[in-house]
């Protein structure tokens, strides 16, 4: 049976320059050891693996199905290590505590850049981890314990977390020259739906949002195509392949001096909450309750 605690960090850092790079050798120059060491930790690695992680061709190596699995393994560990060194380090110059933050791209975007900055100068001392991700992961990950405080989206259940309204902010739709929508200046959005969209990945809120929005109307929202990001968004509308959805201050300014026309939405919904929330209040961190306060703050000061 393999005993964890005979894994080698250095043999694993080894194993994935190897592994990238296809070359023992070329992995010794990175490395900046002889190929002889590296030779050694790879067959330690294999001794302690029980099986062999590559196989030796006479131009480079080939990973075997053991050394593709332990690539995840070795990138989590690895990674893992970094974090807690960082982390210590951050206490021994004076960071008091961490705060973990996940949000969605609207948040992102729009407000918690300056929010966050703001928030940090006058807590120097406080170390925030921020992390993207779609609103359902966020409000999991905040009844979980994965993050102290999430930002998230009004049309996304959060019934087991405290929260509170965090910003507004206004959707509108973004359509390229040229289009019949181009001349408009208000639109109810059951009058764009004979048009093809450009919209983000599935089970991001505000493609939730649409859809919703399609079935109540009784129609089909016809996605052309799917990105990632609002910025990718106005990259294919600029390109001419649909029209789309997204937050106005997410709309640079130069897309629109370019000749994209962002038209206003008569529908209700099209006016949303972000919301900031956590598990507990009480069980907060200080310094995670210090910023779960300031943010709430921001909100209603702007409200």
């Amino acid at each position: 049976m393999i005993n964890p605690l005979h894994f080698d960090l250095q043999s694993l850092r080894i194993f994935l320059l190897a592994a990238e790079l296809g070359s023992l050798t070329r992995a010794a120059e990175h490395a900046h050891l002889t190929l002889s060491a590296v030779s050694k930790r790879i067959a330690e690695l294999e001794r302690v693996a029980d099986c062999a992680l590559f196989v030796r061709l006479p131009r480079g190596l080939e990973l075997t199905s053991a050394g593709h699995g332990l690539i995840e393994h070795a990138r989590g560990i690895l990674d893992g290590v970094n974090r807690m060194a960082a982390d210590i380090s951050d206490f021994a110059v004076g960071v008091r505590g961490h705060v973990r933050v996940w949000a969605n791209t609207s948040a992102v975007v729009q407000f918690l850049p300056r929010d966050l900055a703001r928030f940090l100068a006058e807590h120097p001392q406080v170390r925030i981890g921020m992390e993207e991700k779609l609103s359902e992961q966020i409000i999991e990950a905040v009844e979980n314990g994965k993050a102290d405080i999430g930002v998230f989206a009004d049309n996304v259940p959060a019934p087991t977390l405290e929260k509170r309204p965090y910003r507004q902010d206004r959707l509108i739709l973004l359509v390229p020259p040229g289009h019949p929508l181009a001349d408009v200046e208000r639109v109810a959005f059951i009058d764009t739906l004979a048009f093809d969209y450009v919209g983000l990945a599935s089970g991001s809120s505000l493609l939730r949002r649409l859809t919703d929005a399609a079935v109540s109307a009784e129609k089909i929202l016809r996605l052309r195509i799917q990105v990632s990001s609002f910025d990718g968004i106005c990259r294919m509308i600029e390109a001419g392949l649909g029209i789309g959805i997204l937050p106005e201050i997410a709309v640079r300014a130069e897309l629109l001096g370019a000749g994209l026309r962002a038209v206003q939405l008569t529908d209700p919904w099209a006016s949303r909450t972000l919301w900031v929330g956590v598990k507990s209040e009480q069980a907060l961190q200080p310094e995670a309750l210090k910023l779960w306060q300031y943010l709430g703050e921001a909100g209603a000061s702007e409200s």
